[in-house]
């Protein structure tokens, strides 16, 4: 199993940014996958999910703002930042979800996302 994060960077408030996770190594349309964020010195945030049926979920910090997709196809997640502040400066990274486990598997190694004037 591997999942890579692309697509950080630093960008100004008010701007957008589009994250993707290229999955490989497991049948990535059979998973939840998840978007976790991590500031610094603060612990991991969770941000937002997407169920294997498609369902969307978000943190209320983000919501409206940011959108989880995915490619079952391209084997790719995805997370469209819009309206970036400086509190979403983060490493994010992307997780899947064990239903039975409640928990995370496997991680990526994180993207770093710098919002600053």
């Amino acid at each position: 199993v591997r999942l890579v994060e692309s697509g950080g960077g630093t960008v100004q408030p008010g701007g957008s940014l589009r994250l993707s996770c290229a999955a490989s190594g497991f049948t990535f349309r059979g998973y939840d996958m998840h978007w976790v964020r991590q500031a610094p010195g603060k612990g991991p945030e969770w941000v937002s999910s997407i169920h294997r049926d498609g369902s969307t979920y978000y943190a209320t910090s983000v919501k409206g703002r940011f959108t989880i997709s995915r490619d079952n196809a391209a084997n790719t997640l995805y997370l469209q930042m819009n309206a970036l502040k400086s509190e979403d400066t983060a490493l994010y990274y992307c997780g899947r979800w064990i239903e039975w486990y409640s928990g995370y598997d496997y991680w990526g190694q994180g993207t770093q996302v710098t919002v600053s004037p």
